[in-house]
């Protein structure tokens, strides 16, 4: 991807930030009262990060009602299972992992339905994926890029958004994704080298 790409998407987006700050009760405290059923605890989890998990499952499927679906599944699953969070500190990352995968399951399920004839609505709307005002070289390099990606098979696809746009550590990205360290590198590499001969390089 081009600096200049990199730079318009670039941002603070880890889940949690507001607790490194010292503000308000930390994750693990929200957790152990949501998992006791307090009502308010999980609206707190939910405000604190609903907006950057949203980010992070856009730009595997940029798709604002198909963002907003994985999203909501995902904090309902994770409350329905906060008993096997046995870390109550690491909740986010473990958010995360659920929506991840969740995101993995749209992507098969959208390209098994392309596999069969249907036409989804296509992934990427310019409008909604890149920021107001952005340069029009930029929308051009992002929008090639992702039709581009779109295209990559979905295991391929999150692996390497993971580690490229949101700059994951590969052990990060094999954790969330639940495979082992070797299969996310392989799967990178592949999917760079399907780009690279997608965009011509």
């Amino acid at each position: 991807m081009g600096s200049k790409a990199k730079e318009q998407t670039a941002q603070d987006d880890t889940p949690g930030a507001e607790t490194r700050s010292g503000q308000g009760p930390s994750d693990a405290a929200l957790a152990v009262a949501a998992r006791a059923g307090e009502g308010w605890a999980q609206e707190a989890l939910f405000r604190r990060h609903a907006p950057a998990l949203k980010r992070l499952v856009f730009r595997i499927l940029p798709s604002e009602a198909d963002a907003d679906d994985v999203v909501q599944d995902t904090f309902l699953t994770a409350f329905q299972r906060l008993g096997q969070l046995d870390e109550t500190g690491a909740f986010a990352p473990w958010l995360r992992s659920i929506a991840v995968r969740r995101s993995y399951k749209v992507l098969r399920r959208r390209r098994l339905r392309r596999r069969l004839g249907f036409r989804d609505v296509p992934l990427f709307d310019p409008d909604v994926a890149v920021a107001t005002g952005a340069p029009p070289d930029v929308v051009r390099e992002l929008t090639e890029i992702y039709e581009a990606v779109e295209g990559l098979p979905p295991e391929e696809r999150v692996a390497l958004l993971l580690q490229r746009v949101e700059g994951l550590p590969l052990a990060e990205v094999a954790e969330q994704m639940g495979l082992s360290l070797a299969t996310v590198k392989r799967r990178i590499a592949a999917a760079e080298k399907r780009l690279d001969k997608r965009l011509g390089r």
